[in-house]
């Protein structure tokens, strides 16, 4: 079935119960006022720092935008991309995009104008709704945009080039529109983070969709008891797909805007949480605040918290150790995905399988997992190759390139670009990016390798390895390292703690900087490297 049925299921058996909250926690501060002074379920002014929906309030949402895309031509098969901070509206401007048999566009809020142009006509977008972040951007280019023939705008102070969401969705019908889907039907398109160059349009179904609630409610068992804290963007495939365990539960989520490590423990301590996923750099913060004393445990109720897991890249061990310290009751779960195979899920580690802490995990449900080698021929166990997946969350394309395509699914089965190898039990450990690996002297060397070992140092709060050219090995690896606040650590001190590691995988490089990683937590190697060159550092190299 389409997954808007579990939608208007859910507004049928539990329409009254609140079912999406969002907090604002900068609205917040600045107002100084208490969490819970106001009781808010279908609307609530703006500028308010918390709003409450329902089940059937979602729901009739969703069925108003989709009569007014209707109403204005949008037929199944158009593409109407959303272009929002996370917020209440987002995700029934989501299921009411999928009830028309439209094809969502979820766009990345990052975006620079001529990046949204882009993916707007790469994708072929027809309708897109905006929202106050993106006036400045969206001036500059919507009369650029051939193929965009609407232009919705969500908030106060509506621009004049773009229509009123809000006034014109109240005065359409809350009725669901009479449009048959399958599971076939084409469904959404997502981006690539473009971490390696342009984005590419994921095109996936609402096979895929559905197989992301299963395997999510499979692997970390959603009831109608639990409350899922959403903190990353929902323009991407991992916080979306993990609420939709909670969607097909029939459980409430909570949508925080804010990543300070007070702004979350506070979220799960006034709201109840119970499942929260983070990014590394977030866990990160977390336990770093509680070292330092700038947070104190003991003044949050985190008793109900049950499950913690980590998504998006490679996770220390050291990490989880320093978190089950000051946690040792969480449930923890890692999660291995990509937006070609509908986000997370096609691996993960199992909460049962915690002693494992290091590997991505074994197959997620329903999938299959295989490491070949560059003939696409399986490899031994212990040998690196490349990740390959296969299962019923597998896109459908790379919309409009079919070169990428077939590049990538050869016989169902996708090539993921990630080195791996497999350990005598059956889990997988990710080595790193096939386009990440240096080359050094003939010698492969693997950065996530290097990060893990270099994380486990007392001062590092975040580590990125790169290759730069090298006129006599032809690369060689630099290490940039972020020191954690109130920490210091020299050159030295890094070439000392690297000495125990092979020669030819000890850093030649050191640079101290701040690590940048996109919204969905991936370090920007790219930027990185144009950063670098080896011009500008080759003062640092060593002969070590």
């Amino acid at each position: 079935m389409p997954i808007t049925e579990i939608l208007a299921s859910n507004a049928e058996l539990y329409g009254e119960e609140v079912c999406l909250t969002e907090i604002n926690m900068d609205l917040q501060e600045s107002h100084n006022v208490a969490w819970l002074e106001y009781e808010l379920i279908e609307n609530s002014p703006a500028g308010e720092y918390r709003r409450d929906m329902t089940w059937r309030v979602f729901n009739e949402k969703a069925n108003r935008f989709a009569n007014l895309l209707r109403k204005r031509g949008i037929k199944k098969g158009d593409k109407v991309a959303i272009l929002l901070m996370n917020c209440l509206e987002w995700l029934p401007i989501y299921f009411g995009i999928l009830k028309t048999g439209a094809i969502a566009v979820p766009m990345n809020f990052r975006y620079t104008a001529e990046e949204i142009k882009y993916c707007l006509n790469l994708s072929e977008t027809v309708g897109l709704i905006f929202g106050p972040e993106f006036v400045d951007r969206m001036e500059s280019i919507y009369q650029d945009l051939a193929g965009v023939r609407i232009l919705f705008y969500a908030g106060e102070n509506r621009p004049a080039f773009a229509e009123s969401y809000d006034r014109l969705t109240a005065n359409c019908s809350s009725e669901a529109p009479s449009i048959t889907l399958s599971e076939q039907d084409e469904a959404v398109i997502y981006f690539s983070s473009g971490t390696t160059g342009f984005p590419k349009a994921i095109l996936h179904n609402h096979q895929s969709l559905m197989a992301a609630t299963y395997t999510e409610r499979e692997h970390h068992g959603q009831s109608r008891e639990d409350n899922f804290l959403c903190i990353p963007p929902l323009y991407h495939t991992g916080a979306k797909m993990h609420w939709f365990g909670s969607l097909l539960a029939g459980s409430k989520a909570v949508l925080l805007r804010g990543v300070k490590p007070e702004w979350i423990l506070k979220a799960v301590s006034e709201e109840q949480i119970t499942i929260v996923w983070l990014l590394v750099p977030w866990a990160q913060d977390i336990l770093d605040a509680i070292e330092r004393g700038s947070v104190n445990l003991g003044d949050y109720n985190l008793s109900q918290w049950r499950l913690m897991h980590i998504g998006a890249q490679p996770v220390p061990p050291s990490l989880i150790k320093r978190w089950k310290k000051y946690f040792p009751h969480h449930l923890y779960d890692t999660n291995y995905g990509l937006s070609e195979a509908i986000g997370p899920g096609c691996v993960h580690l199992g909460t049962e399988n915690i002693h494992k802490v290091g590997a991505i995990g074994i197959p997620g449900h329903s999938w299959e997992v295989k490491i070949c080698d560059e003939n696409g021929c399986a490899v031994s166990q212990g040998q690196v190759g490349e990740l390959v997946v296969k299962g019923p969350g597998l896109m459908n394309c790379y919309y409009n390139d079919p070169e990428a395509t077939a590049a990538v699914l050869k016989e169902d089965w996708l090539y993921t670009g990630d080195m791996a190898q497999m350990d005598e039990d059956g889990f997988i450990y990710l080595v790193d990016r096939k386009k990440d690996v240096i080359i050094s002297g003939g010698e492969n060397i693997y950065p996530v390798q290097i990060e893990d070992y270099l994380r486990a140092h007392d001062a590092i709060k975040d580590v990125a390895v790169i290759g730069l050219p090298d006129k006599r090995l032809g690369e060689i690896a630099a290490a940039i390292i972020e020191v954690k606040p109130g920490s210091y650590c020299t050159e030295e001190e890094i070439r000392s703690y690297c000495a125990p590691m092979p020669r030819y995988k000890r850093p030649r490089v050191i640079v101290f900087d701040e690590i940048p990683r996109n919204p969905t937590g991936k370090i920007e190697k790219p930027r990185l490297r144009e950063r670098y060159g080896a011009a500008s550092i080759v003062a640092t190299q060593t002969q070590s």
